[in-house]
Formats: C-alpha cells, structure tokens, sequence
C-alpha cells in the first residue's frame, strides 16, 4: 500500500488530499475547518482529517507532494520587479522579509508543521515538490473519465505560467505550451473584479452573475487598449493599465480614466448599470479569449477530449459555451478547479508521472461526486444536536424524504446537511440550501433573507439526470455544477414589450420560465445533474419532490451565508440554521423545525451585511 498526501497552501485555498494507491481517499479545504474564507493558512485541520479518514498516522505516509516550486516562484517575483524597476519598490521591499525568513526555506517550514501532527514523523525527503500548472493538469485529467485528453489550465499565475496546454494519455501527462505572467487571464478578470468593487479570488463568481444584466459595451475598448488577442488564443496584456505585477493594487489610475469612473467603492458605492455593462465585457472577452483557445488546441492536438482546472475553469458560463459550439466531443473540469485542487493534483501526478503507475482501469470519473469531505453518523449527529439545545426529531428515510419534499412544496426554504461534505466551492447537495424552483420570489428570499448577499445572484437547479433534456438544452452530465446551459424553449416565458424596455437590475423580477428561481435574466442555468450512484439520497428527494410537484428540480445554493465557508460541522449547520430566515434543518435523518427551536439561540447574521450599498 502506497500512500500520498497532497498539500497546497500559502497563497489561497489551502487544501490536503490523500490518495492510496492511486485511489483518491480524502480531500478537504482548510476554510471549512478554520471558517475563514479562502484560508491560505498550513493546512492543518484538512490534514488531521484526510489521516483520520485513511486511519493513518503521519509517519506511515510514504510521501508528502506540494503543489507547487517555491524557487521557481521566487525567481519570478525577482525578475519581474528588476523588469518593472523602479516602480514597485514598494511591494518588494514588503515582500522580501517573508520570502527570505521563510518562503525560500519552505520545505524546512512544511517539515516543521508536519510534525506538529506526529512527532514520529522524522524523514523530510518524504517532501516532494510539483510545479504549481502541472498540479493543476493533473487534478484534471488523472480523475477525469477519459484515457486521453487535451488538458488547458487557466489561472491568476503559478510560478510563471498562467495558461498551459497539457497533454494525457494513460499514466503520462506531458506540459506542452505555456503563457507566462504577467499575461493572464484570471488576471485579467481579477482586475475588472476589483475594478467593479468586488474582492479578489472571491468576488469572479460575482461579475459572472452580474455580467447578463449588461451589454458588452467595452468588449471592443479591452481589445483596443488592453488585451492583444491573438487568432490562435495567446494574448498578451496592456501592462500601462494594471498594478498587479509590482503594485499593491490590481489596476490604476490610468484604467479607471480608460472606463471614465474610479474604482468602485462597495462601502458607498451603488452597482449601476455601467457596472453591470463592465462585467458583461469582461465576460464576453474572456469568453473570446476561451473560446480561440479552445479551438486553437482542438484543431493542434487529436484528442476528442477536453479536460480543464484552474480558477478561470470555474467560469461556468464560458464553459457552457465551449460545449455549445462543439469544440471537442467530451469536456471534464476538476470540481476543485482552484487552488485548492492543486494539493490533489500534486499528490496524483507523483504517483503516476514520478512513480510511473497506471491509472484505475476501467477508466472513469474518480471524483465520486467530489463528495470527498468529512461525514456524521446518526449517532454523531444526535449527539451534537442534543449538545446545542436543539430541538429535533428522528424519522426513517422513507419519512423524512416524503416530509421535506412536501416541506419544500409548501416554499419553505431547508438546510440540507448530509454524508460526506463536497471538495471545491460547489454545494452539490451534501452541504446544501435546497428550495421549491417553480416559485418566482424564492430567489429574492434566499438572497436577502437566508444568504444576505446582492440580490441579483443567480441559484442552480439540481436535476434527476434522467429527466435534463427535457427540461434543459444540454444532452450530457453536469455533476459538478460547472456548465451554463439554457433552460428548455418550452418552458419559458415570451417577454412583453415593456418588459424588453427594462435596463439592469430591474430585469430581476420578470418572470422567465416555469422554474423562476433558476432560471437567469438570459434563460440560462447552471446545472447539477444529479445520479442516483453517486448521491442517493439527494437522488430519492428529487424523485419524492418530482412526485408531489411534477419538477423534478430543486433550488440548490451552499450551505452558508455571505463571507462564510460553506458548512461543514453540525454545530456549523446550526448557526447558520439560526442566524436566518430558514423554515426548517435536515440533518441525517433528524429534522429540525425553526418555530421549535429555542429564539435564545438564534445568532444575528443580518448587522454585518451589506447588500448592493445598503445595510439589510
């Protein structure tokens, strides 16, 4: 038995995987442990958990891959401030200390917090280290269900890379092409992220659901001024126009004069419709930009797969589109597509690449649903339960199912607490808020009064997968929530003249479709298809809510409130089951009504946020 954990941390999204000859055992992010968002800490909760799960101690792991070169990264920032010099000297001589102190002696550093989990553990060659690109191509083919593909890791930036071509056959993964920094695409978007007053590396999903309430007014003026774009894809940027490489900011004064309005403050700055304009010509160029590349590479290399990871992977909608046009037959994206996949990528590309292992045969996806996190038994749940002062009843799986299925057609809105928590930033309905899709205020109730978050973001629907043609234009799986289709022809609602006359944010309350609540301003969705192998009982409630209702689709949005990790405790549940407008907690097979529980208890979620410029 070959063990190998995967670590990445350090910059964000800090992450630990286990796999056991070859098979993935464990995966998790630190946030959920630590409940800090986007944690870049040592991972040290995620790790004492993927040990817990393999029942090993860390002595009797036989390696130990980081995802990424410190030298390399190293090497990159020194040259990029000696190319920049003089401008910049300020964030170098920030910088510095900290790579000089630690950083450049990091595997020293990992060898020293790796024994704060078993003073046993005495062999730092067990430490090896993969380049940051590489982690990422691996996390995407190796789990991936194709024997070969065309593998396109787009991100901010590893050590240099920022976009690479990769290609997979087998056990083999050879890095092929390679765009270097300060020319990035995740960049790129991160830069009109923080010009439209969101936050970076978590604020993109953000301008993604902005970007429909647009038009793309500046596509044009990003090709001109900022974006050189090339016919095959490659592109190089505008540097006059951004601070990311030397400064402390993403753009500067120069961009803001290029688009006629300072960065926006969300403190005291309403989103407008030149907002909503910015975000959809960002997204637009980004799609452009995807969509050369992915064709540039399909006609280069012969394989009729495509696999991708990285941060921009998560653009689910520039995704959708990659699969609309038909580039390449069969598309896979790794669920942990950012950096926190890297620790699994890492570990993975050490066993098959360094230690030339074949992969699992049959081949197939590897994943299982990403449902790779920790999980509570009934006894474990009743036990926390009864230690918060929570009131709470047991009901067999044939009750519960039939109650909360009903619960959900009555437009109540549930806490969805089951198995093991998912791997990567998608509630998959383990750590879920599930509710009633047919409903046209549910949108607006979940945002303002259970996730306290804008009101224009948009909800995925989860569906029976048998039952997606009928209701969705996609034909294939989208287990991972990560492809943006349109919602069926028939099922949608013809706009009236007045209501095509709408700008902006008050095109949120026209009704588009016979499932309202999932459907976006421009009839598109993000799917989670849903199978009954991988997520049984998340499977048997749609079917328990497809009987009573004839949808067999439910709201499914993360289990968490704005700024806060997704879920991942009971206690965790708890809270944020009382700190919102929540009807009702499932949590194994307990369920939990709000008007039962003790008002004592109940946290105040509501003072700290700040919805679109206005407290709630």
């Amino acid at each position: 038995m070959t063990s190998i954990l995967g670590i990445s941390a350090f910059y964000h999204d800090s992450a630990a995987a286990l796999i056991i000859n070859g098979k993935i055992i464990a995966a998790a992010q630190e946030e959920r442990f630590s409940r800090k968002k986007n944690d870049l800490s040592y991972p040290f909760h995620s790790i004492e958990y993927v040990l817990r799960e393999a029942s090993l101690k860390l002595n009797e792991i036989d390696y130990i891959a980081f995802y990424e070169k410190p030298f390399l990264k190293f090497e990159r920032l020194l040259e990029t401030y000696v190319a920049f010099a003089p401008k910049g000297f300020k964030s170098f001589s920030m910088s510095m200390p900290l790579w000089l102190r630690e950083k450049l002696f990091q595997k020293k550093m990992l060898f020293n917090e790796l024994r704060s989990h078993d003073k046993n553990f005495k062999d730092i060659n067990k430490i090896h280290f993969s380049e940051h690109h590489l982690s990422h191509a691996a996390s995407a083919f190796y789990p991936s269900p194709f024997k070969d593909a065309t593998i396109l890791t787009l991100d901010g930036v590893g050590e240099w890379a920022t976009t690479t071509v990769a290609k997979g056959d087998g056990r083999d993964l050879e890095m092929l092409k390679e765009i270097h920094f300060p020319h990035s695409i995740g960049l790129l978007y991160s830069a009109f992220t923080y010009y439209t007053g969101f936050k970076v590396l978590s604020g993109e999903y953000k301008v993604m659901g902005l970007a429909p309430y647009g038009e793309p007014k500046y596509k044009k003026l990003i090709f001109d001024k900022l974006v050189d774009l090339k016919e095959d894809g490659t592109f190089r940027l505008n540097m006059k126009y951004f601070d990311y490489a030397t400064g402390l900011k993403m753009t500067n004064n120069k961009f803001s004069k290029l688009f006629g309005q300072p960065v926006r403050n969300p403190q005291k700055d309403l989103l407008t419709q030149f907002h909503m304009d910015i975000a959809c010509s960002i997204q637009a160029v980004t799609e452009e930009i995807v969509l050369r590349l992915t064709k540039s590479i399909a006609k280069e290399y012969d394989s009729k797969n495509l696999c991708m990871a990285g941060g921009v992977a998560l653009n689910c909608v520039a995704n959708g589109k990659i699969l609309k046009e038909k580039i390449f037959e069969n598309v896979w994206i790794q669920p942990a597509a950012s950096d926190a996949g890297g620790a699994l990528g890492a570990a993975l590309a050490l066993w098959h690449k360094e230690l030339k292992n074949e992969r699992l045969y049959p081949i197939k996806d590897e994943m299982q649903g990403s449902y790779l996190g920790p999980s509570f038994n009934d006894n474990e749940i009743e036990k926390h339960l009864a230690s918060l002062s929570a009131t709470y009843e047991k009901f067999s799986e044939e009750e519960l199912l039939k109650i909360t299925a009903n619960e959900l057609s009555q437009e109540k809105t549930i806490g969805w607490f089951q198995g093991r928590m998912e791997f990567g930033p998608r509630a998959l309905g383990a750590r879920s808020i599930i509710a009633d899709p047919r409903s046209d205020k549910m949108q607006k109730i979940l945002n303002l009064k259970v996730k306290f978050r804008e009101s224009f973001r948009p909800f995925a629907p989860s569906i029976i997968r048998e039952d997606l043609s009928k209701w969705f234009e996609l034909s294939c799986d989208s287990p991972y929530m990560l492809l943006v289709a349109d919602v069926h022809k028939s099922l949608r609602k013809k706009m009236t003249n007045e209501e095509n006359k709408l700008f902006g944010i008050n095109k949120l309350n026209v009704k588009r479709s016979n499932i309202p609540a999932v459907t976006h301003v421009d009839y598109s969705a993000r799917i989670q298809t849903v199978h009954e192998k991988t997520n049984p009982k998340y499977y048997k409630l749609l079917q328990s809510f497809k009987k009573i209702t004839n949808c067999p689709i439910l709201v499914n949005t993360s289990f968490n409130v704005r700024d806060e990790p997704i879920v991942c405790t009971i206690q965790d549940a708890y809270r944020c089951f009382m700190g919102t407008d929540l009807d009702m907690l499932v949590c194994g097979n307990y369920i939990l009504h709000k008007d039962q529980q003790n008002i004592q208890l109940k946290e105040k979620y509501k003072s700290k946020f700040n919805i679109d410029g206005k407290s709630i």
